[in-house]
């Protein structure tokens, strides 16, 4: 019997393993490029294909404004855009302006606008079709008036990508609420505007539709994450929008774009069919809400959704119609007020347009009260950033891939994408460094807090509201406009935690004087995010200035009522000040 000799068995596994094993290597290493090349061929297909929807739809406008000019020779769009809505309304209401004319001269300025800033996903050329039924119903407070739609707002046969290539190819069923409901009211949808990928950013870039631009500036960003609304209403392309708001995602692009901006209490408003990569929040609540030239349009625009047909399509949306009565009071206001919120301070800009407008509420006769945030520091870090994150932020970077990642949002997805507790240390390490708020690194990774702390703050805000005995509250919002791929959430998340309804007015814009004392900025802490604040905002001469209104919750009409007055003092001032 031959000997059983190991040495030699394992000399000749290796001799005639070898090959095999590093064919399979090779072989998987093989596949695996393979795969991941033909996982990028679908990538780029899916976007291609989203490009060329949004070009063609471009080309059927185009098309079809040059059709209705040449079987109307008259036609002359600039006196229909430059109306205010109220004055729109009312002519097509008296029927001095019929509603195609509108929708042409809309569509032709907003064809111009989206040239030059790039704020449009696609045209929505079912609003030709819907011509016919309105002039045959006639009917509603929106009658004839055309629309816009933020990206995520669901249309039937629509995509509602969010930016993300995984939504891509997946057309809406069913129009959203918000859409049946305006349409009942006469609207015309007709437009859908850009978003940053995955909505959860303060610019306007995404890699399917690219970067959205300011129309004060065009080396500045118009805001997010509604900012392709902000873009188009300011730059004259839409009267009236529909944005979506979780951290300011309404307002900033407001103020951003020199437009006015309101975020109703959440649920106020329907939300069904609004598309989102953060499902499941229950904490620091989106709230849904129209962005437009004037606080006018913005309550005309309540005023028509908060009727019976948006409480019958969805019941959970408590049937409270608008109250006009409270809308249009006159009566004096005890206004809460603070200039800085402790955690940033307003770039000298902000400052100032509060103040001046500070002193013009009490010149009318309205009462100031000092009003601070109350531990704000600790609230934004334990309560608003874990709470926008309650998985970790797991969900959100599930949307963004396969897509490849925006410049906007590529700190965002290092952040998320990296390990709690890689995070924590990195977060330890610098801490010395860049103070306190480097923990926004870390609590963004952490998931929600405490849901019993965060009841108990909001309780604690309203009791103080209610010891100063105030109506509303002024502060600061922030501005101006950023330079490109800068976020910054003070000011603004605070009430989406609380829940309470706030809104932008433009009242004035940086001056020389504003850019030069960006000099002396020092900030709250001197640490790298208040030196990263100072490059955001820098540039900024001539660009507008906004400040935030903000009520109790479901005193959305209180709010609106407020935006008004300091809509009308500001405007009245200026008229004052030219003589």
């Amino acid at each position: 019997m031959a000997r059983f000799n190991v040495q030699q068995l394992v000399l000749d596994l290796h001799i005639n393993w070898t090959p095999v094993i590093a064919a399979t290597v090779c072989g998987t290493g093989a596949l695996y490029l393979f795969l991941k090349w033909r996982n990028n061929q679908e990538i780029q297909k899916k976007i291609l294909n989203a490009r060329k929807r949004r070009d063609a739809s471009l080309l059927q406008a185009e098309q079809a404004v040059q059709q209705f000019k040449m079987q109307n020779p008259d036609f002359e769009s600039s006196s229909i855009v430059s109306l205010s809505l109220p004055e729109l309304t009312g002519k097509l209401k008296d029927g001095s302006l019929q509603p195609d004319a509108v929708l042409y001269a809309l569509m032709e300025k907003a064809l111009e606008v989206n040239k030059n800033l790039n704020c449009s996903t696609e045209f929505l050329m079912e609003s030709v079709a819907q011509l016919e039924d309105i002039k045959t119903q006639k009917k509603g407070l929106l009658y004839g008036v055309p629309i816009s739609i933020k990206d995520n707002v669901s249309y039937e046969g629509h995509d509602t990508s969010c930016g993300v290539v995984s939504k891509l190819g997946q057309p809406a069923l069913v129009d959203s609420v918000v859409v049946k409901v305006l349409k009942k009211q006469g609207a015309i949808p007709f437009i859908k505007t850009n978003i940053p990928q995955g909505l959860l950013n303060y610019d306007c870039s995404n890699p399917i539709y690219g970067q959205t631009l300011n129309p004060c500036n065009l080396q500045k960003s118009p805001g997010g994450s509604s900012g392709g609304e902000g873009a188009l209403i300011g730059g004259g392309g839409s009267f009236l929008g529909i944005g979506t708001d979780i951290a300011g995602s309404i307002r900033i692009p407001a103020s951003f774009c020199g437009i006015c901006g309101f975020k109703p209490t959440a649920k106020r408003i329907s939300a069904r069919g609004i598309s989102s990569c953060i499902k499941g929040q229950n904490s620091v609540l989106p709230s849904l809400g129209p962005l437009a030239r004037d606080v006018e349009s913005l309550a005309l625009c309540m005023q028509a959704l908060l009727c019976q047909d948006m409480f019958s399509l969805d019941p959970t949306v408590p049937p409270i119609p608008f109250n006009q009565e409270v809308y249009e009071s006159s009566e004096p206001l005890r206004i809460g007020y603070y200039e800085n919120d402790g955690y940033l301070q307003p770039s000298p800009s902000m400052a100032r347009a509060f103040r001046e407008t500070k002193d013009l509420l009490e010149r009318a006769g309205h009462t100031l009260v000092p009003f601070q945030p109350l531990r704000l520091y600790h609230v934004f870090h334990e309560l608003t950033l874990r709470g926008v994150m309650a998985d970790g932020g797991r969900t959100f970077i599930s949307q963004l891939y396969p897509s490849p990642i925006d410049p906007c949002i590529r700190n965002q997805d290092m952040i998320l994408s990296t390990p709690g507790f890689i995070m924590r240390l990195i977060s330890f390490v610098l801490k010395p460094f860049v103070s306190d708020e480097i923990a926004i690194v870390s609590y963004a990774t952490h998931g929600v807090g405490s849901v019993i702390e965060m009841h108990g703050y909001i309780q604690e805000v309203i009791a103080e509201w209610r010891r100063l005995n105030v109506d509303v509250l002024l502060c600061p919002m922030l501005g101006p406009a950023y330079n490109f791929t800068y976020c910054a959430l003070s000011y603004t998340s605070l009430y989406n935690l609380l829940n309470f309804p706030a809104g932008v007015v433009p009242v004035s814009a940086v001056t020389e004087e504003d850019e030069a004392q960006l000099s002396q900025y020092t900030g709250v802490h001197g640490d790298m995010w208040d030196k990263l604040f100072v490059k955001a905002v820098k540039g900024g001469v001539g660009l507008p200035v906004t400040v935030q209104c903000v009520s109790l919750p479901w005193q959305d009409e209180m709010c609106l009522r407020f935006m008004r007055e300091v809509e009308q003092l500001t405007a009245k001032n200026k008229l004052t000040r030219k003589y």
